[in-house]
Order: structure tokens, then sequence, then C-alpha cells
């Protein structure tokens, strides 16, 4: 029986939230990334699996930092000293967006040792493994680079350009699936964009239309027993009345607070024979993210009626955001330090934030009346800020990108 690890998305360097730990001068985050991918490397060593599959996104960036490519290469280091191969897909941020240079992932297969199969370019791959043989097919992020500098394609729009690369892998996946042995156990391996996966938190802000975007049914073909795929951050099935299995293992830890209600993980994939593939999901340690959000009752202390709802969570080294909602007549009158020392058995708190309706001002112009909309009345108060003036562009897109987060929040908690 063939046995595999699939993971994805470890994103060393996604420091969006957390401080220095003092005892390694690591940043937190970056510490629970680590923690979470060690976990998945004890289980695969101690549960002896053929390979480890890597689906992509190893850094958040193409530029990692030397703690963090430290870090991860101490980490595969492990599997290659139990004798386990590791097959690694390059996603989309391990590719440096210049032509020509080379991939976060790239050293790995430059390594003098034997075990690493790194991915960057579509390939089939058959691994000879203890207990078997099984096929890999294995289809990194379509960059656009080779394509878009062709003579062929200059005169092309991005959007045309998008839906050429998604013909073009589909028509690869086809031709190699033509020629593996339908007798052997056979992966399907990418970092990829499927019709029907549900995004999580920060991915919905501008995925799709930028994407090439592949069917269910162009990835679930004979022969393969398993797709494995990395990319979206929520584990999911998107074929699960169907063979074979499309499966995102999804984000080995929470990246925002999009993800503060998933829960993350890895897959064990089990192939005991030729269309018989079956998985396990396993969660990973992941750090908990709370978003405590109170609406304020008039005529009560608004300080004490956050610290009671506070109280109502653990908060033990999580990381914390609140959000309390000011009704439209009173003044905001909470207290924040005392609130921020109701938080002291948190990580971090990520921000203590008022909320009032957005209302649409009207001001008379002459005779006429101008409806103003939120961008335009940032404008015209930062134009009011002359202290402000080199700052005013990138406050306002930082205040419409926390409008935006705040509005995929209220969609995920619905």
């Amino acid at each position: 029986m063939i046995r595999f690890t699939h993971t994805a998305d470890i994103h060393f360097g996604m420091e969006n939230y957390g401080k220095i730990d003092p005892k390694t001068g690591v940043h937190t985050r970056l510490l629970d990334f680590n923690r979470a991918l060690s976990f998945c490397i004890d289980y695969a060593i101690k549960e002896k699996v053929d390979f480890f599959l890597f689906s992509g996104d190893a850094y958040k960036t193409a530029h990692p930092s030397p703690t963090q490519q430290k870090m991860l290469l101490q980490c595969f280091l492990r599997l290659y000293k139990a004798h386990i191969p590791v097959v690694i897909i390059v996603g989309n941020h391990d590719n440096a967006l210049s032509f020509g240079k080379a991939n976060s992932l790239e050293l790995f297969g430059d390594l003098p040792l034997d075990g690493f199969y790194v991915i960057a370019k579509p390939t089939t791959l058959t691994l000879q493994t203890t207990n078997g043989p099984v096929q890999i097919v294995g289809i990194p992020w379509p960059t656009r680079n080779a394509i878009s500098i062709s003579d062929k394609h200059m005169q092309k729009s991005a959007g045309e350009i998008t839906e050429y690369i998604s013909h073009a892998v589909v028509h690869i996946i086809k031709d190699a699936a033509l020629k593996l042995d339908p007798t052997i156990p056979a992966v399907l391996a990418g970092h990829l964009t499927v019709s029907n996966g549900i995004f999580s938190g920060s991915e919905k802000r501008a995925i799709y239309g930028t994407d090439p975007i592949f069917l269910p049914s162009q990835l679930a073909i004979q022969p393969f027993d398993y797709v494995a795929l990395g990319h979206l951050h929520r584990y999911q099935n998107l074929n699960p009345n169907g063979y074979p299995a499309i499966i995102y293992s999804g984000s080995i830890e929470r990246i925002d607070f999009g993800e503060r209600k998933e829960t993350k993980g890895f897959c064990i994939v089990s192939i005991p024979e030729k269309n018989k593939a079956s998985h396990e999901f396993i969660p990973t340690p992941s750090r908990p993210f709370i978003q405590i959000e109170v609406t304020i009752e008039p005529g009560k202390p608004q300080t004490e009626q956050l610290i009671a709802a506070i109280s109502t969570y653990d908060i033990t080294d999580a990381v914390v955001k609140i959000i309390y909602h000011v009704p439209d007549d009173q003044k905001d009158s909470v207290d924040l330090k005392a609130v921020q020392h109701a938080c002291a058995r948190a990580m971090h708190i990520v921000g203590i934030i008022p909320i009032r309706k957005v209302v649409a001002r009207e001001r008379r112009i002459g005779a006429a009346k101008v409806t103003m909309e939120l961008p335009e009345l940032l404008t015209i108060y930062f134009d009011n800020k002359p202290e402000l003036t080199n700052k005013k562009e990138a406050l306002i897109e930082k205040t419409l990108q926390l409008l935006d987060e705040c509005r995929t929040e209220q969609e995920c908690a619905e």
C-alpha cells in the first residue's frame, strides 16, 4: 500500500500579526508556521510514509530571508534523514515576477542529495518507493512569463493570455494522463485554481480574473487516483461524489482573520491498490485567531461592556481583534488601556476598533446637492489636514482596505 503526506501553503514569512520572540529573536508567527510544519513532518516520520508531497507556496514571497530558508531546509532535511522522498511543486508565491530569475525552491533540486524532486515545469515522475512505484504528474503554478514575451501573444490582452494558459495546461494534463501506466497508482499534483474552490479571507480580494481557472472535470480524469492541490487555504474536497478526490489540503496555519474559523492541517493519503485511494485530514496545532465583536448598549459603561465580552473567551496566547459598534448618538468613551489590560493573556492584539455607521453626507454646491461616497469623504477630510498631505493616498488606501476586510469577515460570519 502506498501512503504519503499531502501538504501545501506553508507561507513562511507571513508575519502580519505578532511580535519578536525575546528568547529566539524570531517573529512569533514564523515560529507558529514552523511549529505546524514540524508537526506535519513528525507525523510523516512516525507513520513512515512513502513520500512527502508539497503542493506549493513555501514562503510569503519569492525572496525569503535567510532565517526562513534555514528553517524550511532544516524541516525538509529531517525527511531526507528518515529516507522519505520529498516532491516539491513550485507555487505562485515561490516564483519571481521577473523572467529568468530562480524560484525560491530551486535550491532543493540543486542539492547533491537524492530524494528531493522540485517540479518547476510540467513533469511526469515515476517514484520508486519501498511499497512500489507511484506516478506523479506535477503541474506548477502556470506562469505567464514564457508565454507573455512570445511574439505570437504580444497583442493579446491579459484575459486572453490567461485563457490561453488554462487551455494549454489542460492539454498538458490530458497528454500526460494518456502516457501513464494504468496499472500503477497515479497522482496529479498541482498549484492551481479550481472553479468551484472556496477561497479564504485575504484570498477573496483579487483572485478571479487573474488566475487561470480549471474545472473539476478537467482534473479528475483517469488514470489518476488522487489530485493533490495547493493554492487555496481551506481544506476541501472538490469532487466528493466522484473519483478521484480533488483535495486542497489548505494552509498549515492561519494567515489572517478570514481563516479564523477554519481548521488547519494536512492530509495522509492511502492507495492500497489501483482505484482505491482514500485520505484523512490531520489537524495541525495552530494559533487561535479570536474576533470579539460587541454592540455597545446605550446607558451602560462602554468599557465594562467590552471587558465583560472579553471574559467569555479563552484568549490565552491568541491573536485578538476587538470590534465594537458605537451608537450614533453616543460618544466613544472606551478606556483603551483598561481593555488592553483585560487582554493581557493574549499573544497579540491586532486592534480595538470602533465602528460607526458610514453615512453618506450631502453638501450643497450652489443649488445642487451632491451625495458623497466614502472615498470622496476621505479625500475631502485629508485635504483639510495639511500635515497629512504626503500620506493622504496611503491612508485612504489603507482605510478602504480595512473596510474591505471587515466586510469580508462579516460575510464569513454569516
